[in-house]
């Protein structure tokens, strides 16, 4: 009995020894399994860095001196990215702002609208655009209105704009030998001010368009002011100069549904009922105030965004003579080709792959729009940062455009950078995904014909190549508005030692 006992013994004793080695044994290949797991596993999502500055006021006074400097808005993201690193927040006008620099960021916000993020500007600009404006539509509405304005940038219709543009830009530039001084900007703003009335709703009347001129400058440099509704305000102003646009569009809409004109403009096909649309179209017309805003929207855009690029283009030529003889000589190859046509064509603008590189190299450099804001619409992680839903999370294209893993030697003015295909999401002149910009194809063409006719038709030289940022401009323009001095290439031919250049 008692060697039983002993035995039954020794038989308990392995069996809970072994037991206790296994246990210890499964808690050991676990803890390594763990441990490997916690190694090898992303980091928790993290809040980006940055100083919500003060209560209800946030970063804003930072941000409005910025805007009132000669350095532009820019240089208040560009001075917090030093500090905190390619992803910061902020608080501006009350709203937390994130600003992100990546090509993998902007892939995952510009063309992931439908679900996570929907487009999103600051309420000053939306206020004076319209909230109808494809700058601020949700992003059913987004769909619906682009559907409507995608006729304006057929190939038809730029190649009508390319002849109209063209005869602009000849007759201006034909008075220009005629003056000691040229400035760029102010003479570009007259030229595609001009075009883009013409294109949208026939507006050619020289007292209209000079009113309407007056009116838009005030709205552009309203959109970044405080939204203050004081008389004296620059925003105030702003808003006044919208109501009297939108009297003139009103009175302009009135009179062509009155009118039995057939006019061949856009806002006739936007005004059109019956007879060519379809019923599923009918049922979406746009409605006026729709219209309106996105006219509106168009000129601003059409007109401000297209000059200030073409400006920083003639500044960038000027600093960087091989890029332009290069030009030049291009240029004046075509020249020789089509010289007996009356306008280029699209054909012609085809025909210029230089200069469709200098344009990129020109938009990657000037930046005319710096980021792109996008509200998160869910709670998301992005580059391992979490972003909470409501903030408005900005994809900063200026940072990328200059960031050096992608761009060699990023502040060096060099067209030939373009000979391949840039990688995905690094050129963001036009944005990206749903929201690209319509005008890409148009604001290209114009930028060809005008470097086309002054190119070969004139040498010039900039008297002025101060850096300074105009203030209170929603996109980058120069303060200066590049002032050049020309010299007329027919005139050169005939005095050749009369050169500037």
């Amino acid at each position: 009995m008692q060697l039983l006992l002993n035995h039954t013994s020794r038989l308990l004793y392995w069996f809970w020894y072994i037991v206790l080695y296994l246990g210890l044994l499964y808690l050991f290949v676990r803890s390594l399994k763990m441990l490997r797991h916690n190694t090898t596993a992303k980091t928790p999502a993290k809040v980006p860095q940055g100083n919500r500055g003060l209560p209800f006021i946030g970063e804003t006074i930072h941000f409005m001196a910025a805007i009132n400097s000669n350095k532009g808005f820019y240089d208040f993201v560009k001075v917090r990215r030093l500090k905190y690193g390619n992803c910061f927040k902020t608080n501006i006008f009350g709203q937390t702002h994130v600003f992100i620099s990546s090509t993998k960021a902007a892939k995952k916000i510009l063309s992931n609208e439908t679900e996570n993020f929907t487009k999103r500007y600051i309420k000053s600009i939306a206020k004076l655009v319209g909230d109808q404006s494809l700058l601020c539509a949700s992003h059913e509405q987004h769909k619906l209105i682009r559907s409507h304005l995608t006729t304006l940038f057929t190939t038809a219709s730029l190649s009508s704009m390319v002849k109209q543009f063209d005869e602009l830009t000849v007759n201006n530039l034909s008075t220009w030998h005629q003056r000691s001084n040229v400035t760029i900007l102010h003479e570009v703003l007259k030229i595609t001010l001009k075009a883009i009335c013409k294109m949208l709703m026939n507006l050619e009347g020289e007292e209209e368009l000079e009113t309407l001129h007056k009116d838009v400058g005030l709205i552009y440099e309203a959109m970044l002011a405080f939204p203050s509704i004081l008389p004296w305000t620059r925003f105030y102003k702003g808003l006044q100069a919208r109501k009297r646009i939108m009297r003139l569009l009103d009175k302009i809409i009135e009179k062509r549904r009155k009118s039995k004109e057939k006019f061949d403009d856009f806002l006739a096909h936007l005004l059109s009922k019956d007879g060519e649309e379809s019923e599923q179209e009918n049922a979406t017309q746009l409605t006026n105030q729709e219209i309106k805003d996105n006219i509106l929207t168009m000129i601003i855009a059409g007109q401000d965004t297209t000059a200030s690029a073409i400006t920083w283009m003639i500044k960038y030529l000027d600093e960087n003579p091989d890029a332009l003889n290069q030009l030049r000589a291009e240029q004046q190859a075509l020249q020789q080709k089509v010289s007996g046509k009356a306008h280029l064509t699209l054909e012609d603008l085809n025909c210029m792959p230089y200069a469709s590189k200098v344009i990129k190299e020109s938009l990657r450099m000037a930046s005319i729009v710096p980021w792109f804001p996008r509200m998160a619409l869910h709670d998301c992680e992005i580059e391992g940062f979490t972003i909470k839903k409501g903030w408005t999370i900005n994809v900063d294209a200026k940072s990328i455009h200059f960031d050096s893993m992608i761009f060699h030697d990023p502040n060096k003015f060099i067209p030939s950078r373009f000979d391949d295909d840039s990688k995905p999401y690094s050129f963001l002149a036009f944005g990206m995904g749903g929201r690209t910009c319509l005008g890409l194809h148009l604001a290209r063409a114009m930028m060809l014909v005008f470097v086309h006719r002054l190119t070969t038709s004139y040498r010039w030289m900039v008297i002025d190549s101060d850096e300074s940022i105009e203030k209170w401009t929603l996109f980058s323009r120069l303060k200066s508005g590049c002032p050049i001095r020309v010299t007329c290439l027919e005139e050169e031919r005939k005095f050749p030692n009369a050169s500037t250049t």
